[in-house]
C-alpha cells in the first residue's frame, strides 16, 4: 500500500509517517511538503526510518507535480495547511491560498486517481464560539480566516465522501512532544515558557475552555484509518476539555516557582468545549494518563 502524506514533514505528520511506517502492509510513504515552516527536524534524528519514505517538495497548487505522486497512492492523508496561532486572523490571502484553493486543487486531483481513502485534518475551530458543548451535529460557525479556510476545504472534500473512503476530521489543539514541534499551540508554548523562562503569559481572565488531544493519540488513530473499518463522514478528535487556569495550575505542581502573567485580564474570551468522538477514541490504544503525567513526561524531552 502506497500512502501520500501532504504537510509530511510537520507537527502530526512527522509522527504519522513513523505511526505507518510500522504497519507492514505499508509499502511506501511520501512526504509531500513546500516545507514553509522552516521545519526540517524530520530528515535528521536518532529514529531512523527503514527506507519506505520519499520526499517530495511541492505545493499544492502545482497541479503536475501533484498528479504524478498521485499515481499509485491509494491512502491520502490531507495535513499540509496554513496555521498561524493566535494570529489566524491576519494575512487572508495566505489562508484561502493553502487552505481553500490548496485542498480544492487537490481533490481535483483525487478525483481523477486511484485513492481508495482520504484522510483530511480539519480543525474544532470551524465551530467558532459556544457557550454550550458542541459535536458534529453542530453548525459551524468559523470566525477567523483561518477557520472559515478549513471549512472550505471541507466542502471541497465532502464531494469525496460518495466516492471514495473519506473522513473529515476536526482535530483539537495538539499538543505534545514531537521533533518536529510547534510552539504556537496554548499547551506547549506554556510548556516551553515554563520550563526556560519559569513564567507565563495568560490572554484574558484564564476562564475559557478548549477542547485538546495529545499527539501521540492523534497519530496513531489517524495511521489506524488507513485500514480502520468505520464509515465515512465526520469526525471530531478530542480528548478532553481543560479551562486555561487549570492548564496553569497543572503545570505549578511541575514547575512550583512558575509565574503566571493575565494580559487584559478582564476579558473573558471566546469558549468552546467539543464532544469526543467515541468511535474514534475506541481505535486509539495508547495512553498518555492525567494531564499533569503528560506534560511531566513532556517535561523530560527539554535539554535543560
Amino acid at each position: 500500500m502506497k500512502v501520500l502524506i501532504t504537510g509530511g514533514a510537520g507537527y502530526i505528520g512527522t509522527e504519522l509517517a513513523y505511526e505507518l511506517e510500522k504497519n507492514p502492509a505499508v509499502d511506501e510513504i511520501v512526504i509531500y511538503d513546500n516545507l514553509s515552516r522552516g521545519n526540517f527536524n524530520l530528515f535528521i534524528g536518532i529514529n531512523r526510518f527503514a527506507g519506505k519514505i520519499r520526499f517530495v517538495k511541492g505545493e499544492l497548487l502545482d497541479t503536475r507535480t501533484l498528479r504524478k505522486e498521485l499515481e499509485g497512492v491509494a491512502v491520502v492523508y490531507h495535513l499540509a495547511a496554513k496555521v498561524t496561532t493566535p494570529f489566524s486572523d491576519q494575512h487572508p490571502h495566505e489562508f484561502e491560498q493553502t487552505n481553500h484553493w490548496g485542498t480544492a486543487e487537490l481533490v481535483y486531483a483525487v478525483e481523477e486517481s486511484d485513492v481508495r481513502r482520504f484522510i483530511y485534518t480539519s480543525s474544532v475551530a470551524v465551530y467558532g464560539a459556544s457557550s454550550d458543548v458542541v459535536d458534529v451535529s453542530s453548525t459551524a460557525r468559523p470566525r477567523t480566516f483561518y477557520s472559515v479556510a478549513k471549512m472550505r476545504g471541507e466542502e471541497h472534500v465532502a464531494r469525496l465522501l460518495k466516492r471514495t473512503g473519506t473522513y473529515i476530521v476536526r482535530c483539537g489543539n495538539v499538543y505534545g512532544y514531537s521533533k518536529s514541534m510547534r510552539f504556537d499551540s496554548v499547551i506547549n508554548r506554556f510548556m516551553l515558557d515554563a520550563n526556560c523562562g519559569r513564567r507565563i503569559t495568560i490572554n484574558g481572565n484564564g476562564r475559557q475552555h478548549r477542547s485538546f488531544i495529545h499527539i501521540d493519540r492523534a497519530a496513531r488513530l489517524l495511521a489506524k484509518l488507513a485500514e480502520a473499518p468505520i464509515g465515512s463522514g465526520l469526525y471530531n478528535l478530542v480528548d478532553d476539555t481543560f479551562e486555561i487556569n487549570y492548564i496553569a495550575e497543572t503545570l505549578k505542581g511541575i514547575y512550583p516557582d512558575l509565574e503566571t502573567i493575565f494580559v487584559n485580564q478582564h476579558l473573558q474570551l471566546r469558549e468552546l468545549k467539543v464532544k469526543p468522538d467515541p468511535l474514534l477514541n475506541a481505535l486509539i490504544d495508547i495512553e498518555v494518563g492525567t494531564l499533569r503525567q503528560a506534560l511531566a513526561s513532556f517535561r523530560q524531552a527539554f535539554t535543560f
